[in-house]
């Protein structure tokens, strides 16, 4: 808007045609998302019949979008260029992006800290992770908040000597390209293996008739945790073992969901981002 562009807000994502309509009538050039309203436009949606002649880039943040969804986007519309970011409402806007000229030389990668951020990826004693190990993203910068309102306490936990601790578990490539792990409260405990929901998410969501999912722990007698997966068809033919026929393709023998249950939606923040700890409440009731 400073800068003399126009803003356009359309949230009704429910009709996603209405959304692409909107994007050529009013020539959008830029659209911002988060990864449902991607997998809606790819899954959902008549995207393919739409040349999107003016629209020069998009933006993703506010979660991880699986890989392959990335690849089916960019592979659909080459020209458009592919931003993908990270960052937290305690620190506006973002915190990192990648350059989307090494989109698919780092595929899965939130890229590197923006100018004026610094980043650290650190251990549980506040020691930087050695490149491939997993920690916790650290980050300092102007646009870091001061603190919670009125909290203290809730602001002593995540604003520390060494920067803002955002909860979220991430390793380093040998570039210096990050790649997250999962939130620090969601990873799922396997016996003596941490197993992050990401991972098992990114492979579901390679196959066709899957909107969407997300992966939570449930008690399990003998590993402690097992895998419950909540998945989201897209209106294709999509079975219970052909997901867990694929997944043990493609996944170690603890990462295969022990549990699958199809949803019409999965629970979101305002921000569009999966309310994974809702959604483990509701499988440990299941589980009473």
């Amino acid at each position: 808007i400073k800068s003399g562009a126009t803003l356009v807000i359309d949230n009704r994502f429910l009709f996603p045609n209405l959304i692409l309509d909107t994007i050529e009538k009013e020539g959008i050039t830029g659209l911002a998302g988060v990864p449902s309203n991607f997998a809606i436009l790819l899954r959902k949606s008549s995207l393919r019949k739409y040349k999107l002649s003016k629209l020069r880039y998009v933006t993703q943040a506010g979660g991880a979008l699986a890989p392959a969804l990335i690849k089916e986007f960019t592979g659909l519309f080459p020209e458009i260029k592919f931003f993908v970011m990270y960052g937290q409402t305690e620190a506006a806007a973002r915190l990192t992006y990648l350059d989307p000229k090494l989109l698919h030389k780092k595929i899965g990668s939130v890229g590197k800290a923006i100018p004026g951020v610094e980043i650290d990826i650190l251990k549980e004693g506040g020691e930087k992770v050695k490149r491939g190990e997993t920690g916790e993203i650290v980050a300092r910068g102007p646009n870091v908040m001061l603190g919670y309102w009125n909290s203290p306490e809730e602001t002593r936990v995540v604003l520390r000597k060494e920067g803002l601790y955002t909860g979220d578990l991430a390793r380093l490539d040998r570039d210096g390209f990050i790649y997250m792990v999962s939130r620090k409260k969601e990873m799922i405990k396997c016996g003596a293996s941490r197993v992050s929901p990401l991972e098992i998410e990114e492979v579901v969501c390679q196959m066709p008739g899957v909107l969407e999912c997300a992966a939570v722990g449930i008690k399990d007698e003998i590993l402690g945790e097992a895998v419950k997966l909540y998945v989201v068809k897209n209106g294709k033919a999509c079975r219970e073992r052909d997901i867990l026929r694929f997944c043990k393709i493609n996944l170690s023998a603890y990462k295969v969901p022990k549990s699958i249950e199809f949803v019409d939606c999965l629970p979101k923040t305002h921000t569009g981002k999966i309310k994974r700890m809702e959604l483990a409440k509701c499988a440990e009731s299941a589980e009473l």
